[in-house]
């Protein structure tokens, strides 16, 4: 299995595990700019080189042997599952992507086909019912969640604990979890753990939010997307998420976390 997600700056200064819509190309590209003192020329996703990541073959033996050993800091970032999950249904689903086509080819058209969900039109710029809409994604979501079907669960939309147990399971250990609602905080922790080449100042860093512009703005507050019925569908999906990481589950009006995450609880919980 191995350390999927994970990515290691060069001069292996510091070990991340990617969260997907958990400030994830911000991150990526603080940790490529404290070793080369740029930042990486588009999505740093996309980057294959000047950095280690576990799709990139040549890297895995580098990070494996770093994280069994624990020889640097290692981290990830979370976020509140209700607005994880919003964040996921406006960019995946109802954006139109980076390549100028629908996330996952024909995964929208089965979406609108069999959960009647409404995604904008072709272009993703026409008025739609984005309660409802959101509302039906949320079943399906749950759908690949709990039975894998019609299709297994996307990185986008699968429990943050789920990305975050393979690497504790298979020999990692992490020094800090934080959360994206309190981004400079947590990562300015992570910058005075680790010794840069680079100094990065958190202040002037802009955002690389790589997925806004790509679907319509959301129109409401968070809260007016859950009814009864999600919130139950939500503890269903990610009941884990909101207990581990100390998200307030009976307020989807709350992004805020309730408390610090229990780094010995996290270990002991999703290490078996």
């Amino acid at each position: 299995m191995g350390f999927p997600g994970t990515w290691m700056t060069e001069s292996e200064s510091v070990v991340y595990r990617v969260v997907p819509k958990c400030a994830c190309s911000t991150i990526g590209q603080i940790m490529f700019y404290s070793d080369h003192g740029r930042f990486f020329d588009g999505d740093i996703h996309d980057a294959t080189a000047d950095m280690h990541k576990w799709a990139m073959a040549e890297s895995q033996p580098k990070i494996e042997a770093n994280v069994k050993a624990h020889s640097s800091y290692a981290f990830t970032c979370v976020r509140n599952p209700y607005t994880r999950i919003l964040s996921s249904f406006f960019d995946k689903i109802c954006g139109i992507q980076r390549n100028g086509r629908r996330y996952r080819g024909n995964l929208v058209p089965m979406l609108v086909q069999k959960y009647g969900v409404e995604v904008g039109g072709e272009d993703g710029k026409q008025d739609f019912d984005q309660i409802r809409a959101f509302r039906r994604f949320l079943l399906f979501a749950r759908d690949t969640i709990r039975w894998k079907k019609p299709m297994e669960p996307d990185i986008h939309w699968s429990a943050m604990a789920g990305h975050i147990s393979t690497f504790i399971v298979n020999g990692g250990r992490y020094d800090r979890i934080f959360f994206t609602e309190k981004f400079n905080e947590g990562m300015q922790t992570v910058l005075d753990n680790i010794t840069v080449a680079h100094p990065v100042d958190l202040k002037t860093i802009p955002r690389f939010n790589e997925s806004e512009g790509h679907g319509p703005k959301r129109l409401h507050p968070v809260e007016d997307y859950f009814d009864d019925l999600s919130m139950h569908l939500m503890w269903e999906i990610y009941r884990r998420d909101f207990q581990l990481f100390r998200y307030d589950f009976d307020n989807p009006g709350n992004k805020m976390p309730k408390g610090e995450v229990d780094l010995d609880e996290v270990h002991a919980k999703l290490g078996k």
